[in-house]
């Protein structure tokens, strides 16, 4: 089972590094009851997830996660500790806390800029992170971490980009950056500048040529008048 599950999260994990750019060190944003879960299970988050996600992580929290497993009291003491433990990320209810659930989605609005994973047990929070494309869901079950398959939509996101019906902003600049890069934009805009000069006749330089040929058609026939004038004179 541990096999099939490691070939899951790398195949997963290929989704979102090839689809929505995540790198290391990855961001995984915790909760009170994802921390709850691990210290239950015996799970050591710090050293194992790295070998699960196959790469560097970057574990954090936010105020608002640790206001609220203070405010729980004893109950969640062990998962305040673990939570403590980890970078504390910047959130936007300083004054006003939040529930930790309704501040861990304000952090991935706007498309997940930052490329956070959100790992919870709260099945409410999970279904809403579902409903976002791009955000990678981490929960325990059965004493182990699982990475949850892409939601769907995800998947619909990714269709879109394939079949060129969406293009993120982001992707645009680094086309371009790379195009200027490989000196493609300068090969694009010499090939335009030669369908420019390839072009057909000048019309003006017709114009010349017939005007030419009325003249050279007017001359012999005043020629043929000025010589019926001298045989009529004789």
């Amino acid at each position: 089972m541990g096999l099939t599950r490691q070939k899951h999260a790398k195949k997963n994990m290929g989704f979102y590094k090839h689809n929505f750019h995540f790198c290391e060190p990855f961001q995984v944003l915790l909760d009170g009851t994802f921390c709850q879960a691990a210290l239950r299970n015996k799970i050591q988050i710090r050293e194992q997830l790295p070998g699960y996600l196959d790469g560097a992580t970057q574990l954090c929290t936010t105020r608002c996660v640790l206001k609220e497993l203070e405010s729980l009291g004893k109950a969640l003491y062990g998962a305040k500790l673990i939570a403590q433990r980890f970078q504390v990320q910047n959130c936007s209810h300083h004054k006003d806390p939040v529930s930790g659930s309704a501040c861990l989605l304000s952090m991935i609005e706007e498309g997940n800029p930052h490329h956070f994973f959100i790992a919870t047990q709260d099945q409410d929070l999970a279904n809403k992170v579902k409903k976002k494309a791009g955000v990678p869901l981490l929960f325990i079950i059965q004493n182990t971490m699982v990475l949850d398959k892409p939601s769907p939509k995800s998947l619909a996101f990714v269709q879109k980009l394939q079949t060129n019906q969406l293009v993120p902003e982001h992707q645009k600049q680094s086309i371009v950056q790379l195009k200027e890069k490989e000196g493609l934009a300068k090969q694009e805009g010499e090939k335009r500048r030669k369908r420019k000069r390839a072009g057909g006749p000048n019309p003006l330089s017709c114009l010349k040529k017939k005007k030419r040929k009325t003249q050279e058609g007017q001359e012999p026939s005043a020629e043929k008048k000025k010589r019926r004038k001298r045989k009529r004179n004789r």
